[in-house]
Order: C-alpha cells, then structure tokens, then sequence
C-alpha cells in the first residue's frame, strides 16, 4: 500500500462524505428507515456511502472494501482490507446532536494501521499520518489541501483521578459497573468513535464499551488511538482487539491510555 496516497485519499473522502451527510442534517426533514437488524438508516449514510465506496475503489482497486452500508461485502475476507462507516452514530444524527463520525480504516493482519475519523458537525478531524501517527487538523478543511495539523498523544493518566469516555446511546448498568472499578476524577459523554479521539487527544484516559459494536464502528478510531500511542484490548482477557473476524462482530472491549491500570471485567 502507498501510504502517501491513503492518506490523501481517505482524508478527502472523508471530507466530501462529510459534505452530503451535513446537506441533509441540515434539511427540515428526512426519513429513517430501519434495517433487518432494526438499527436505523439515513439517506446519509447511503449517500456517504456511495461516495466512499466508489472513491476507495477507484483509487485502490485490488484492495477489498468492507462497508456497513453494503451487506455483500461482510462475507468476504482478505489479510489486508479497508473498512468503512460512512455515518457513526445514526442516532446521534437523527436526534440532531451532532456527535456523528465519517469512519475510514484500513487493517492489515488483524490490526487497523492507518484510519481517518471526522465529525462533520463539530468541525473535528483527526487522522492518521503515512509514517502512522496520529494528528487533528484544525478547520476550515480544504478538500485538496492539509491545513494546520497538530500532534495528538495519550495522556499521562492519573490512577486516582482518572477522565472517562463512555457511550452517550449506549450505556448501561454494566459499563457504570466496570467503570465503578475505577477512581473517576469526571466522566463524559460522547457519541460515535469520537470516544476514541477523546482518548487518543488526552482528553479521556479510558473508554469501555460493554455492548455490541461491529469493526467498522472502531477500526478508524483504534487506527487513530494507536497512532497517538494508545491501545485496544478486548474487555475479558485484556488480549488485542483484532480484525477480519467472520462476522466482522467484536467482542466487548477498552479502549486506554497504556498509564491506566486496567480493572478485571
């Protein structure tokens, strides 16, 4: 893979998938419908799709292109893949609230190595780099051109004051449980895998997910996490999150800053 180039690529895509889900957000109205597995779906997240689907492909198309928005692509593997969520957190779209996420990843050998994740509506995009590291570029985003980008790294966590991320749709008496384990200095919540981006920034130290999520939900977010020095392991034996399962269906896990001292499940 010619790193140089996914990066252009998946940035601007990015970007441009970015510009029809806000063409709609911001319209009086639009329709929901709900899938075979009852979760919602937008006019969004088909048109982000179409965009990046058909962008990833053109410009790399010996590579395989897993998208939630296309059920064909989920039963086909391959050691080195792309994966996308054209629009994470429908719901946080559908209620208008903004914390939604265009997500592009690429993995290789079970481990996503390059991702790109922007929030449209927040104005807040972080990436990979080609040399695999991980910044936020500070808007207005032009579509050909990087703007200011700075560095992001993890935090030096405070075992006795940690900052937790958590599910802003999607939580439950399990996770408070887990997080219960913890010495909490605050807690936030955030929508999407803008939870990752809080930890890979510093402004979180730890973020569990006790709930189903599936790979194109987190590759773009651990790629981004990894990149500024963080971590992904699954929730019961501590052991790496990994990708290209057959169902393309993860595990419960966390996501940290390696200061953290984790808790048992």
């Amino acid at each position: 893979m010619d790193f140089d180039s996914l990066e252009r690529v998946m940035r601007k895509l990015a970007l441009e998938a970015g510009d029809v889900i806000m063409k709609i957000y911001d319209s009086e109205d639009f329709e929901v419908r709900s899938k075979s597995d009852d979760s919602p779906v937008t006019a969004a997240d088909e048109a982000a799709d179409a965009v990046i689907s058909a962008g990833l492909r053109a410009a790399f198309p010996d590579v395989l292109v897993v998208t939630e928005e296309q059920a064909d692509s989920h039963g086909q593997q391959a050691d080195a893949f792309l994966i996308v969520d054209p629009l994470d957190g429908t719901k946080e779209f559908i209620h208008r609230r903004g914390d939604f996420t265009v997500n592009i990843a690429y993995v290789v050998d079970g481990t996503p190595v390059r991702g790109v994740v922007y929030a449209p509506a927040k104005g807040r995009m972080f990436f990979t780099r080609a040399d695999g590291s991980s910044v936020e570029e500070q808007g207005p985003f032009d579509k050909d051109r990087v703007g200011s980008l700075a560095p992001i790294s993890v935090s030096t966590p405070d075992n006795s004051a940690l900052m937790v991320v958590a599910s802003k749709s999607h939580r439950d008496q399990a996770t408070d449980d887990y997080i219960g384990k913890y010495a909490v200095k605050d807690m936030r919540s955030a929508g999407s895998s803008l939870k990752f981006c809080l930890v890979a920034t510093g402004e979180a130290d730890l973020y569990p997910r006790v709930g189903r999520t599936m790979e194109w939900d987190t590759a773009a977010g651990h790629a981004v996490l990894k990149g500024a020095g963080g971590d992904v392991v699954r929730f019961d034996d501590h052991m790496p999150l990994t990708y290209g399962k057959d169902d393309y269906a993860n595990p419960f896990f966390i996501a940290y800053a390696p200061g953290v001292a984790l808790q048992k499940a």
